[in-house]
């Protein structure tokens, strides 16, 4: 888990056509990962550093929640910021 966000990573990030809970608490770290895929980071590196996952000890958990999580965060990038500007639901 990330230090800085004290709420637990899934090992998904949800799939949904609306903002969740889960995405409005993980916003900062979708934020994180979009920056860092712009910069070319390596998943390995993302998904240790802001999902709190070891990609050495669970490779196939690791590689799917840096999966996902990025998804979610283009999506909310490309999409999803509809939402938001709407306000609540």
């Amino acid at each position: 888990m990330d230090p800085a966000n004290s709420h637990p990573i899934a090992d998904a990030a949800p799939f949904d056509e609306h903002v969740t809970d889960y995405d409005r608490v993980h916003f900062k770290v979708y934020l994180r990962m979009l920056d860092a895929a712009k910069e070319g980071a390596a998943w390995e590196e993302v998904s240790s550093i802001l999902l709190g996952i070891d990609p050495l000890r669970e490779p196939v958990r690791a590689k799917r929640a840096y999966e996902t999580h990025l998804a979610r965060a283009r999506w909310l990038a490309n999409e999803g910021y509809k939402d938001l500007l709407a306000g609540p639901a």
